[in-house]
């Protein structure tokens, strides 16, 4: 085993289980990979029309993801998939901590410590060691299975919730808090799951022994992704402006990952440590339009990856309940319902304990700023699993102890935690009443109007007509900061220039339906149209959200 994260070492997949098996067995005298295609093209479809739903009813899309993927999986031309372990947490993983990784700077890191390592770190702990009490006891596990157990199911997935937290009434603490925590309790969940594969799988070592063995690939994991953060940086200079640009961008990322799996450090940490460094390093160096045609390709592989990875558990689930007899069905259901109860009952009886201790330690030392209540609740409400589980579940080796009992306890996990607290998250925090947060309308009308100033210092000195009407627009445009709107949205030449754009889109499509220009000169002219369009109109007309 090399490291967190990792599926490398001695738990090599079992015969007929190679490095590239992620096909099905083919149906019908169909091609195996046509079926294939198929069914993750009709859950693709499936998802952009349910998405639509959730996005009106403010519902986490892993939520409806998890179902449809169940619901897709459950047809009777699902294929059978068998996926390499090591591809499983590589694949699902590494994009998706990217993905957060550049949202969160080290700066929140070292502000809110101490509720991280109380989420990320003890509840994760709390929570393996409740389900590898159950384990042993409800279903007869052994200890080592026990614990992989609990370590699956531990690490919440804050960002599946992170879409709809945004569009609510919450302190940006909290808010802050629970994004952080995505990232970093599936390093502590995955260093726990990682030494009892090990354990299982050479059972005369100690778990103790594997997690002390382990310990070093945290740090070690860290100090890796910084450094080829910058070695990235470095050389993504020289792809600027091209689509081998983005393509790096991916290359560094699995890359990163294997780089940390070979040598036995947390892939994880690495892959954390690498998008914050980059994160934080590369904005200056890089061009608006590089960086709208990241942003848009990582947001596309990243959903896409969620769909596949609700599909992948839902055909396990489908072959589990295929191959179990009825009785030994419903038993496993009951105990994957008790890890449910026992995961979510831990997280709200850690998460209140601790808001109540740091609260009563505020009041005897006079502090503020420690979180209320109210925060407290729905921080331990916010405990949904998702891909972290799903792709590590799927990462169990065939022949691992009471495989199929874990994987069902996962899925039942993942899906009862999304559904049930992912449905009623947003009834709760508004019976709540939180008073609204408007620290972020400050902070950006301050910095807004900032940035206007340096604009016009950096016009003192010219006094020509054109740096004259620029000044214009400029103290215009601060004045509508100021009061706390985007000056392209209210003042009246951006609107004139929109609706002149609108005339030059009409006009141009006439000239290429007449012959009268080529396509290629078309496009040329869209693209222009497309920027001045992007330049005049504020910020949240061309947001792209899911679904």
């Amino acid at each position: 085993m090399a490291g967190p994260g990792s599926m490398s070492g001695s738990h090599r997949a079992p015969a007929g289980q190679g490095a590239a098996r992620m096909l099905p067995k083919p149906q019908g005298g169909k091609a195996a990979t046509m079926v294939l295609f198929e069914n993750i093209l009709l859950l693709v479809l499936v998802a952009i029309l349910v998405l639509q739903f959730s996005r009106r009813l403010v519902v986490p899309y892993p939520a409806v993801l998890a179902t449809a993927g169940v619901a897709v999986a459950a047809l009777p031309s699902a294929p059978e998939i068998a996926i390499d372990p090591q591809l499983a947490l590589a694949l699902f993983i590494a994009p998706a901590l990217l993905d957060s990784a550049f949202d969160m700077p080290p700066r929140d890191i070292r502000r809110f410590w101490m509720p991280l390592v109380a989420l990320a770190v003890v509840a994760v702990v709390l929570t393996t060691a409740a389900v590898a009490w159950a384990g042993v006891a409800w279903a007869g596990l052994p200890l080592a299975a026990a614990v992989a157990l609990g370590a699956l199911v531990a690490p919440p997935d804050a960002a599946a919730a992170a879409a709809m937290l945004g569009r609510l009434a919450l302190p940006r603490s909290t808010v802050t808090v629970l994004k952080a925590e995505s990232l970093f309790n599936d390093a502590a969940s995955l260093l726990l799951f990682t030494a009892a594969l090990e354990v299982v799988m050479a059972p005369e070592q100690s778990l103790s022994a594997v997690l002390l063995r382990l310990a070093p690939a945290a740090p070690g994991g860290i100090l890796l992704g910084i450094g080829l953060g910058w070695i990235h940086i470095r050389l993504s200079a020289r792809l600027a402006g091209t689509l081998g640009g983005t393509l790096f961008e991916f290359v560094a990322t699995f890359g990163t990952w294997i780089i940390a799996e070979r040598l036995h450090l947390s892939a994880i940490l690495a892959v954390v440590a690498f998008g914050m460094t980059v994160a934080q390093l590369i904005p200056g160096r890089r061009s608006a339009g590089d960086r709208v045609h990241s942003y848009s390709v990582w947001e596309v592989a990243v959903f896409v990856l969620n769909v596949l990875a609700f599909f992948l558990i839902g055909l396990q689930a489908r072959e589990i309940a295929r191959r179990m007899p009825p009785e030994r069905f419903w038993e496993t259901l009951g105990v994957a319902l008790g890890v449910l109860a026992v995961v979510i009952l831990v997280r709200v009886a850690w998460v209140l304990l601790y808001n109540r201790a740091i609260n009563s330690t505020a009041r005897l030392r006079a502090l503020s700023g420690a979180p209320s209540l109210r925060q407290g609740v729905v921080v331990s409400w916010c405990g949904m699993r998702g891909l972290v589980t799903l792709a590590a579940a799927l990462a169990l080796p065939a022949d691992f102890p009471q495989r199929d009992l874990i994987l069902m306890s996962a899925l039942v996990v993942v899906l009862g935690t999304l559904v049930l607290q992912g449905l009623t998250l947003r009834p709760l925090i508004r019976w709540l009443g939180f008073a609204p947060d408007e620290s972020f309308g400050r902070e950006i009308t301050q910095a807004r109007t900032a940035l206007i100033d340096a604009a016009l210092a950096g016009l003192e000195g010219e006094r020509d007509e054109a740096a004259e009407e620029l000044r214009g627009e400029y103290r215009a445009a601060r004045e509508v900061a100021a009061a706390g709107r985007h000056p392209r949205a209210v003042r009246r030449i951006d609107a004139l220039r929109r609706e002149g754009i609108a005339a030059k889109r009409r006009r141009l499509a006439e000239l290429r339906n007449a012959g009268t220009i080529g396509e290629d000169v078309f496009q040329a002219l869209e693209q222009e149209l497309d920027w001045a369009e992007l330049a005049a109109s504020p910020p949240g007309r061309f947001e792209i959200v899911e679904g």
